[in-house]
């Protein structure tokens, strides 16, 4: 059901992904921020004709005043002389030429008008690294937010207790950075391996150059493209990364049938980025979900709708994963949360931005899809089938995140506790999940502990899983109550308890007999349906319906880190 050129496989065995981070104010000076990357092929499409080819040229005369296809003297179907497969570097010439034609693509793709003129300069790798390096320095702000998010990425299973979660995201998204879009500073940068020679992907520029007229109709700098929390962010990147893909691909439709495109050498803006340590797939597959779900989200938008029905979800959108995965407007859950813990466990500040929504993070569908497709990819969980990744959904869709663990999300929200300071300190957590059903809410809790199993878990008397040793060793305790699972995390049975003691039983106390069938059918006859009262969480009560409010900084990290991670063989199908 993709497209017939390229195929789903030769994309993903070419194709190297271009990973953002949004950015706030507490970004590295040199970069800042928000900023805005591509997915961007790691060389042109391979139906690309040569530069000076003839192919679909045209002598119109330039109009007498700008409009939508015509930019700085060029027609967005006209040839130019630019050649990258030379060895010389573009001249001011070649780039002027190259940048106001693709400018003009985008505008007839798109069927809008750029305001400006977008700046492009290049920089060399190591220019960056070292202008990318001054982003953690010793901000205190910034070190809690990295001891904060280290609980959330652990609480996915994703990133383990040996490892720190700015490292890992970052190791996964530094790996070759190809180019960004700032909106502070309105100009794309393009990064390459050869400065003295740098070569630009024609598709990367597409796609920076969709979020220069992003940014100058709608102002990208905006709070409203700022996500309270990972899922937030996520969603709201659903329409900016997704729009920004969905013209890239419609572009790439037409180099060689339609328009000639720029070649670009195979070792192009890539080069030079190799080395160091894999990428974390977990990490990789969470921050991918709006290149691959969100061109398919607006696609349709526009389908049905046309370009004014997406403008109108531009201004106002989504607000979780579950709406860009399954393209619907249901809005999560509001759940409350009271913090009853004792002893010296505590929450993180609730008055700092750029811990979440008042020290809590939201993961969403999409985060959840990507904890149980690495515990099934990586460490043989008896979750998903890892494969069902690659059953994509139509033309514009990548990857599928759709799976029965993690469909019928209604909420969720990941509270992050410590005890003690500094070396001595301890960490845990609360994960308040709630679910469209109380089946959905059974699934979920049941591949939730099936992934336990995965990290040779034992069973207390009490009902306490603890994992012994390994990357995720902890004390958990995983509550069932009608449409709630909730996860209590701590470095010891006693700690679980301490952190959230209405959920956690006394781990002395005699456990309770299973329930007879005459139980159950009590049980059932007396169900009032509420969920959750005496544990200090209330999932009825106030609250934005939308389940987030507008502040910064969660889930990925205030870093900007536009990069392009080669997953070909990473991600590679397998079969039985």
């Amino acid at each position: 059901m993709r497209r017939t050129v390229p195929s789903a496989l030769a994309r993903l065995c070419s194709i190297a992904f271009a990973l953002a981070l949004v950015s706030t104010a507490a970004a590295a000076p040199a970069f800042a921020a928000p900023s805005r990357p591509s997915i961007a092929p790691s060389a042109a499409p391979a139906v690309d004709a040569p530069a000076d080819s003839t192919l679909a040229r045209t002598d119109r005369p330039d109009p007498d005043n700008d409009t939508i296809g015509w930019e700085n003297g060029y027609w967005h179907n006209e040839s130019i002389a630019v050649d990258q497969t030379d060895g010389d570097a573009l001249n001011d010439t070649e780039l002027e030429a190259y940048v106001a034609r693709s400018m003009a693509r985008v505008e007839y793709l798109r069927e809008a008008e750029f305001e400006s003129t977008v700046p492009v300069s290049v920089i060399s790798r190591e220019e960056y690294r070292n202008l990318s390096a001054g982003g953690g320095g010793d901000d205190p702000n910034r070190t809690e937010f990295n001891r904060w998010n280290d609980q959330v990425w652990e609480g996915l299973f994703v990133i383990g207790e040996s490892s720190g979660s700015g490292e890992t995201i970052g190791q996964t998204t530094g790996s070759s950075v190809l180019g960004f879009y700032s909106p502070t500073r309105d100009e794309i940068t393009i990064v390459t391996g050869t400065p003295d020679a740098p070569t630009i992907s024609n598709a990367t520029l597409i796609h920076e150059l969709v979020h220069a007229l992003q940014d100058q109709r709608y102002d990208l700098t905006n709070a409203t493209y700022r996500g309270a929390t990972q899922d937030g962010d996520l969603a709201i990147d659903g329409v900016v990364e997704g729009e920004a893909n969905y013209i890239e691909d419609r572009y790439i439709q037409r180099c060689g049938a339609e328009w000639d495109c720029v070649e670009t050498p195979q070792a192009g803006g890539g080069g030079g980025g190799g080395g160091g340590s894999p990428p974390n797939l977990g990490v990789l597959i969470t921050l991918l979900n709006p290149y691959s779900d969100g061109p398919l989200y607006v696609a349709e938008i526009v389908e049905e709708g046309g370009w004014d029905a997406f403008e109108e979800r531009f201004v106002d959108p989504p607000v979780s994963t579950e709406q860009v995965i399954h393209r619907t407007d249901e809005v999560p859950t509001p759940i409350a949360f009271v913090d009853e813990s004792t002893g010296d466990w505590d929450t993180f500040p609730t008055d700092n931005p750029q811990l979440g929504q008042n020290g809590s993070d939201t993961v969403g569908e999409a985060s959840i899809y990507a904890m149980f497709w690495y515990q099934a990819r990586t460490y043989g969980a008896d979750t998903i089938d890892p494969n069902g990744l690659f059953d994509d959904e139509g033309e514009y869709d990548t990857y599928n995140y759709d799976a029965e663990p993690s469909a019928g999300w209604a909420n969720d929200r990941l509270f992050p506790y410590r005890t003690g300071d500094g070396d001595d300190a301890a960490y845990g957590y609360v994960w308040v999940t709630e679910w469209d059903t109380e089946r959905d809410a059974r699934e979920f809790h049941d591949t939730y502990l099936r992934m336990l199993d995965a990290h040779d878990v034992r069973e207390t008397d009490a009902g306490y899983h603890v994992v012994p040793s390994g990357p995720f060793a902890d004390a958990f305790y995983v509550d069932l109550d009608g449409t709630r699972v909730t996860v209590v995390n701590g470095p010891t049975v006693d700690d679980v308890r301490d952190i959230r003691p209405s959920v956690a039983p006394d781990p002395d106390a005699t456990p309770t007999p299973a329930p007879t069938a005459d139980d159950v059918a009590t049980t059932v006859a007396t169900d009032t349906g509420g969920a959750g009262d005496d544990s200090g969480v209330d999932a009825g009560a106030g609250g934005d319906t939308s389940g987030t409010t507008e502040t910064s900084g969660a889930g990925f990290g205030v870093v900007v880190a536009a990069a392009a991670v080669a997953v070909a063989g990473l991600l590679a199908r397998r079969r039985d």
